[in-house]
């Protein structure tokens, strides 16, 4: 008995040491009533907390998102910060691509009354994966109308993933560019397990040819200082060869 005991005790002992931290989530100013969340995850084979971007649109009928947190606890941080700091709930959410730190608070938005949106081409790649799942699907590219907020969905081909889309809010001339834009803080082209690394250079220039008018970029991760230098900053990365 006091071997299973104490076999119990170090296997407890090695799942709560397997078991990574979460972070708090940062909700960061960009311009009127346009905000960047970061949330954090832990990459592949990586035991260091890696910063992932939000957009987070705030208006007079509730809060619009661009990508979930990364992970259910941060999304339900996500959830209660703007309940807190404006008084308003989340009403929407698109997703970006199929990867977790996209569509990993879909469930917890849900719950709470949010309709939450994707393409059908990421509803299809999540599925695969056994990730969480959007209530609405759109097949081509879509402009959502939500409380004087124009979001246009845009498909520039496959890069990041088969599926990456980018989102342009010409209001405040913002483009969400999610996982298909590199901020000017990498140095590596990253996760690429998904990537279509043959046409990501074209899709970057797809982009950058569609919205000229773009003030401020973000990017899925890290800064995103820099504007559309982004653009030619992820095309540079891509085209790098290791």
């Amino acid at each position: 008995m006091r071997l299973r005991a104490l076999l119990l005790c170090l296997l407890s002992s090695a799942a709560a040491f397997a078991q990574k931290p979460v972070k708090n989530i940062e909700l960061r100013h960009l311009t009127k009533s346009y905000y960047v969340c970061v949330s954090y995850g832990y990459p592949p084979d990586s035991d260091e907390p890696f910063p992932a971007n939000s957009l987070v649109v705030v208006t007079n009928k509730g809060i619009i998102l661009v990508n979930t947190p990364w992970g259910e606890e941060q999304t339900q941080q996500l959830v209660d910060s703007v309940k807190h700091r404006f008084n308003k709930k989340i009403i929407f959410c698109v997703a970006t691509h199929f990867h977790d730190d996209c569509v990993a608070g879909f469930n917890v938005l849900k719950k709470q009354g949010a309709k939450t949106y994707s393409s059908k081409h990421t509803y299809a790649l999540a599925k695969k994966e056994n990730n969480e799942l959007p209530q609405y699907t759109f097949a081509h590219d879509t402009t959502f109308n939500i409380a004087g907020v124009s979001l246009q969905t845009y498909y520039p081909g496959a890069g990041h993933t088969r599926d990456n889309i980018v989102v342009w809010l010409p209001q405040a001339h913002v483009l969400f560019g999610g996982c298909l834009v590199k901020s000017l803080d990498a140095s590596t082209k990253g996760f690429t397990g998904d990537a279509d690394l043959k046409h990501w250079p074209l899709a970057i220039q797809n982009v950058a040819r569609k919205f000229p008018a773009a003030q401020y970029v973000i990017p899925g991760h890290q800064g995103w200082q820099g504007g559309i230098n982004q653009l030619g900053h992820t095309r540079q990365l891509i085209l790098k060869v290791d």
